[in-house]
């Protein structure tokens, strides 16, 4: 039996005998060898621990800490499984299926550990989506509740905020919420609220958050974008705006 299932085996043993999920009993189980003292031969000292390998530094994905944290090794460690397994080549969905199905990371942790390793391999830009595609997200708290929100949204309140916006911008808001089609925000029994529409061949979703205190958090989320430098245009664009609306609320 080889080490990776005999490991596999004693995880199995543990969950069906402690009645835990595999990801939790693995998590105790790995932490349980790695608090083992190590054996040292008679009439030897002890060796230096070796340092751990530096953690990788990416902009996106998880990080090496919380990689820690949830899965009980670093970025290097699953670095090293997704490089073993075959790099890159193998497509976003294989590497993240693999890190879940055989290594038992939760499905969202091994998206992230995925995205900080195409990053890393300088297969995925900042930004950008598994699929190629760039996307770019903006938030902002605003102090009202989310009705008055999305109210400020609509046409008569909209020309209150948005006289040093961009226009294209405000072109494109504009018909998204005066279209006779629009069917406007989608408000959950919750207070969480959605809009999505077309701008310019990219696709903007925008996602109202009630927050503590009567206000609200605003995520514009900016899709289908031509290439990085369209991102950071796209973020300043948007993050113009999302001020100008908060003032409004000041």
């Amino acid at each position: 039996m080889t080490r990776n299932r005999a490991l596999k085996h004693v995880i199995r043993a543990r969950a069906a005998r402690s009645g835990e999920r595999y990801t939790t009993a693995r998590r105790h189980v790995l932490n349980d060898l790695e608090s083992q003292p190590r054996l040292v031969a008679r009439g030897t000292a002890p060796a230096a621990a070796a340092a751990p390998p530096p953690a990788p530094t990416v902009k996106g994905g998880l990080s090496d800490a919380k990689a820690r944290e949830k899965t009980g090794h670093g970025l290097v460690h699953w670095f090293d499984v997704l490089d073993r397994f075959g790099g890159v080549e193998r497509g976003h969905t294989a590497l993240a299926r693999h890190l879940t199905r055989d290594h038992g990371v939760p499905g969202w942790h091994a998206q992230g550990i995925t995205v900080a390793y195409e990053r890393a391999r300088g297969a995925r830009a900042a930004n950008q989506r598994c699929d190629g595609e760039f996307e770019v997200s903006v938030s902002k708290v605003i102090a009202a509740p989310v009705p008055d929100v999305v109210k400020a949204l609509s046409n008569r309140r909209r020309r209150r905020w948005t006289a040093d916006v961009d226009a294209d911008l405000v072109t494109g808001l504009s018909g998204a919420f005066d279209a006779p089609t629009s069917k406007g925000v989608v408000v959950r029994a919750d207070g969480q609220g959605r809009f999505r529409y077309k701008w310019a061949g990219t696709t903007v979703q925008m996602s109202f958050l009630p927050k503590a205190s009567g206000k609200a958090s605003l995520v514009v989320t900016n899709s289908k974008l031509a290439d990085a430098g369209d991102v950071e245009r796209r973020r300043a664009l948007w993050r113009t705006a999302l001020e100008a609306l908060a003032r409004s609320f000041a």
